[in-house]
């Protein structure tokens, strides 16, 4: 699919204030949820175990159960996720670290029933809350390294900027799994990942075009003419967004629809971001990028100038 909109003339800096308005009211409704609702963290991020079940045949969550029941009464998954194609493999969850005496009576008595020794993977409270501190530190460096980035490569205003775009980027993501309890793990962080390189990557092409066309205009004198800049530069990379993005949602769904269920949160964290990030590169952080340029503009126009500059000496 191809848009050209190399003719098109749209006037996006004029509606900036609805752009941030916009922007603000899911970020605040993100900030909410993630205070009252928070997440739905899996055993990668908080102790607990998870049994894959495998079989020959077609598996059922109350079928599962009944199969822990029959180990211990008191056996009883947290939660029972079915995968495969046709639904051979179940993942129980427990919330509480299962004992090694209980793991081997699980695997003895599923190998009698199917032929399988399932997997039983345990995380004690210690490394979930490592692997949950590390994560946060991975996201918070990559954000400065890409800030810094861009400081040097074009302004500090640019890396200001950007670095809204990917808070807004990250918060709408994490909006939507509060929202919906959708399980947050290894995977979705790797998903957070790559959903900031590609939004920091949409971003720089975006602000490239604004340069080479600040480079190219006669004289900027305020605000319109960063204005006319930044919807010329938008218009001449809005095809390329779309494409991009499209290409990438369209793969990311296929995974998230015919993929298998550890990778699931995967590919829908990356189809949110993915759309998150070509809004807000082309219509927030380039609109903030104006504002402030205009005001840096409008400041340094009325600095006073040196006392040998007023008065020249004789």
């Amino acid at each position: 699919m191809n848009f050209n909109t190399q003719d098109l003339k749209i006037d996006f800096v004029k509606h900036r204030n609805k752009f941030f308005l916009f922007s603000g009211l899911f970020s605040l409704l993100g900030v909410i949820l993630l205070f009252t609702l928070g997440f739905n963290l899996g055993i990668d991020f908080q102790s607990g175990s998870r049994v894959e079940v495998l079989s020959s045949e077609t598996l059922t969550a109350e079928e599962v159960t009944e199969q822990f029941a029959a180990i211990d009464e008191a056996l009883i998954p947290d939660d029972i996720v079915l995968a495969g194609d046709n639904r051979e493999i179940a993942n129980a969850r427990f919330t509480e670290e299962l004992p090694n005496a209980q793991i081997a009576q699980i695997q003895n008595h599923f190998l009698e029933e199917y032929g399988s020794e399932p997997n039983v993977s345990t995380v004690s409270p210690m490394v979930g809350e490592e692997l949950a501190r590390n994560a946060i530190i991975s996201v918070i460096l990559a954000s400065l390294g890409i800030m810094v980035y861009i400081a040097f490569r074009f302004e500090y205003l640019f890396g200001i900027a950007a670095i809204v775009g990917l808070i807004h980027d990250a918060l709408f993501v994490l909006m939507i799994f509060s929202l919906f309890q959708i399980e947050i793990n290894i995977p979705f962080i790797a998903a957070i990942l790559t959903v900031v390189g590609y939004s920091i990557n949409d971003t720089i092409v975006t602000f490239d075009r604004i340069r080479e066309n600040m480079k190219f205009a006669k004289k900027i004198k305020g605000y319109k003419d960063l204005a006319d800049i930044v919807n010329k530069s938008i218009v001449q990379t809005l095809a390329r967004s779309i494409n991009t993005a499209l290409t990438i949602a369209f793969a990311a769904a296929a995974i998230m629809v015919f993929g298998g269920e550890s990778i699931r949160s995967f590919a829908l964290a990356l189809v949110i971001g993915i759309i998150a990030g070509t809004y807000s590169s082309m219509f927030l952080a380039a609109q903030l990028w104006v504002v402030w340029k205009a005001k840096a503009l409008k400041r340094q126009k009325n600095k006073p100038k040196r006392r040998e500059e007023v008065e020249p000496t004789t």
